[in-house]
Order: structure tokens, then sequence, then C-alpha cells
């Protein structure tokens, strides 16, 4: 029989980072959060909107499933790759920014004041790296079919790797651990996570090529989407969710670099409690409390992601009238 975990909490809490740091990414996140509202405004499509909703409630159940790890430790999907494969980057920025502010939010995943650099490492490094490194792979492929795949499994490597180094670098400059200790603890360990991610998208990727080859072109404003995109993925999204409970107990990557490097005490305990640790209260089997937590999860991201799309939508055509 499989052991059945809650999944562990896995971004950057309160009390690793300095206010400084905390504060100039909540601004640079901001902008950048701004900046993609806007660029979605004039060029979200009405096939879109279904696909957004539901690339954000998957992502968002299947970061709940970590997977282990050598060294007994853990890594989970990112997703950013994925979401901007299908999507392009902007709306991309908007996808992860549901999923990681609902998770602070919420499940007290992450630090309130944190958000911002969990924003910036997922919601833009994440992006915008997968965004150039998928570019570049599949511009040298020149239409070939197997750039479509390379591209989405190295963009999908390097964006997990490159936001590590980028939350690296942000413990340094918070003085919570030496640039010559952070870096190369977290660049290591999240090489071998990026596999993880890399191996992920590329199943996805695969299977929508197989599947549905339209929606890899939506982010080119091309393809054909519908209501079964939103019911099929939807349901997708609620069957990660009830297999949550089998995630990994093991610690992810900065948690496990943390204690490695004698900083994970620096943590401060949230402000407040909603679902802590993806558990929903008063329920005693933990694997129904997580189930539960995961669903209700994945129908918040689902909906306020249908709603700003929606939103976006409605004000592009007011214009347009």
């Amino acid at each position: 029989m499989l052991p059945v975990f809650a999944p562990v909490q896995m971004h950057i809490p309160d009390g690793f980072l300095s206010t400084l740091v905390s504060l100039v990414l909540w601004v640079v996140s901001a902008v950048f959060i701004f900046t993609a509202l806007r660029q979605v405004n004039k060029t979200l499509g009405e096939r879109q909107v279904p696909v957004m909703g539901v690339l954000a409630a998957a992502i968002f159940a299947g970061q709940m499933l970590n997977f282990a790890v050598t060294g007994g430790t853990s890594g989970h999907l990112l997703g950013a790759a994925l979401a901007t494969i299908v999507l392009g980057p902007w709306a991309a920025v908007l996808v992860m920014t549901a999923v990681v502010a609902t998770q602070a939010l919420i499940f007290q995943d992450g630090g309130v004041l944190a958000l911002g650099a969990n924003l910036f490492n997922m919601a833009v490094v994440g992006v915008f790296v997968s965004y150039a490194v998928y570019r570049l792979v599949t511009g040298l492929a020149r239409g070939a079919r197997w750039g479509v795949f390379l591209g989405s499994a190295t963009a999908a490597w390097t964006s997990i790797f490159i936001a590590s180094l980028a939350a690296a670098l942000q413990l340094a400059l918070s003085g919570t651990s030496p640039a010559n200790i952070a870096v190369p603890a977290m660049a290591g360990i999240h090489a071998l996570i990026g596999l993880g991610e890399a191996l992920i998208t590329l199943g996805a990727v695969a299977f929508l090529y197989a599947a549905r080859r339209d929606l890899l072109n939506l982010a080119s404003g091309e393809g054909k989407s519908s209501k079964s995109v939103l019911i099929g993925g939807g349901l997708i999204a609620l069957a990660l969710a009830v297999l949550s409970p089998l995630a990994s107990a093991n610690p992810d990557g900065l948690e496990w670099v943390a204690e490695q490097k004698n900083f994970l005490s620096a943590a401060r305990e949230p402000l407040y409690a909603i679902i802590p640790d993806y558990v929903f209260p008063g329920i005693s089997n933990e694997a129904v409390a997580t189930i539960i937590a995961g669903v209700i999860g994945v129908v918040i991201v689902l909906g306020v992601t249908l709603g700003v799309a929606h939103l976006r939508r409605g004000r592009k055509a007011e214009r347009g009238s």
C-alpha cells in the first residue's frame, strides 16, 4: 500500500529575505503583472480564456504533487514553461500569478511579505526564461517537430535552474546565506529537480501535440479552443488534486538547502492561517483534508483566472465597439 503524505510547503517563507529585498521584488513583480494585464487586454482571444483557467488550475494541483529526488529531498512542478508554450509569456505571467498568490494567501505556502519574491522567481523569471529558451530552440529547429519537444524540455529545466539561482541571490542579498554557499547549494539540487520538470513538461507537450496540436498555437492566436477544453482540463486538475496525498513528504529543494546550511530557523510563522499546509482544518483524516484543500484550491485558481481573463476580454470588446 502506498504511503499517504501531505504536500510540504514549497516557496520562500517570511524571514528568509530582508524587508528591503522583499519590498523591491514586490515592486518589480507588480510592474510585470500590470504590464501583463495591459498586454493581455490587447491580445487575449476568446479561445484562450478557458485554456488560461484550466492551465492555472492544473498547475496549482500539479504543484501539490512533490516528487522524490535523490538525497532525501523533493521537487515539484513549476509549470511556467508549459503555460508559456501554450499561452505566450504575458498570459503565462497572469496564470502563474494566480497560482502563486492563491498558495500564499489561502494556503500559507510562502510568506505574504515574500510573495513579491515568489512571484518574481516563478511568474517572471520562470516565464521569461522559458520563453527565451523555447523560442531559441524552436527557431534553430526551423519548424521541425523535434524543436517543439527539445525546446519544451530545455525551457522547463532552465526555468527551474535560473529561478533557483534568483532565489539564492535573494538569500545572499538579504544576508541569510552567503552567495558562495547559497548559489551552489540551490543550483545543485535544482539541477536535479529540473529534470523532473523537464520530463513532466515534455510529457504534457507531447500529449497536446498528439491530441490537440492547435492548443500549442494559442500564443500566436491560432487554433480552436472550446468548452471541452474547460471541462476536460478541469477534470484533469481535480484528478491531480485527488492524488495530492501521495506527494513526497521529503523537504523541497529550498527547505532542504535551508536545513543543510542552517538558516531554516529564520523562517517566521504565517501571520494568519486559513488552510495551512494544504490540510483543510477540522478533518481528522489527513488524506481527506488534503484532497478537500486541493479541490478548493483548484476551484479558486480556476475561478480567479477565468474572472481576470473574462474581464480583460470584456474591456477589449468595449474598446472595439
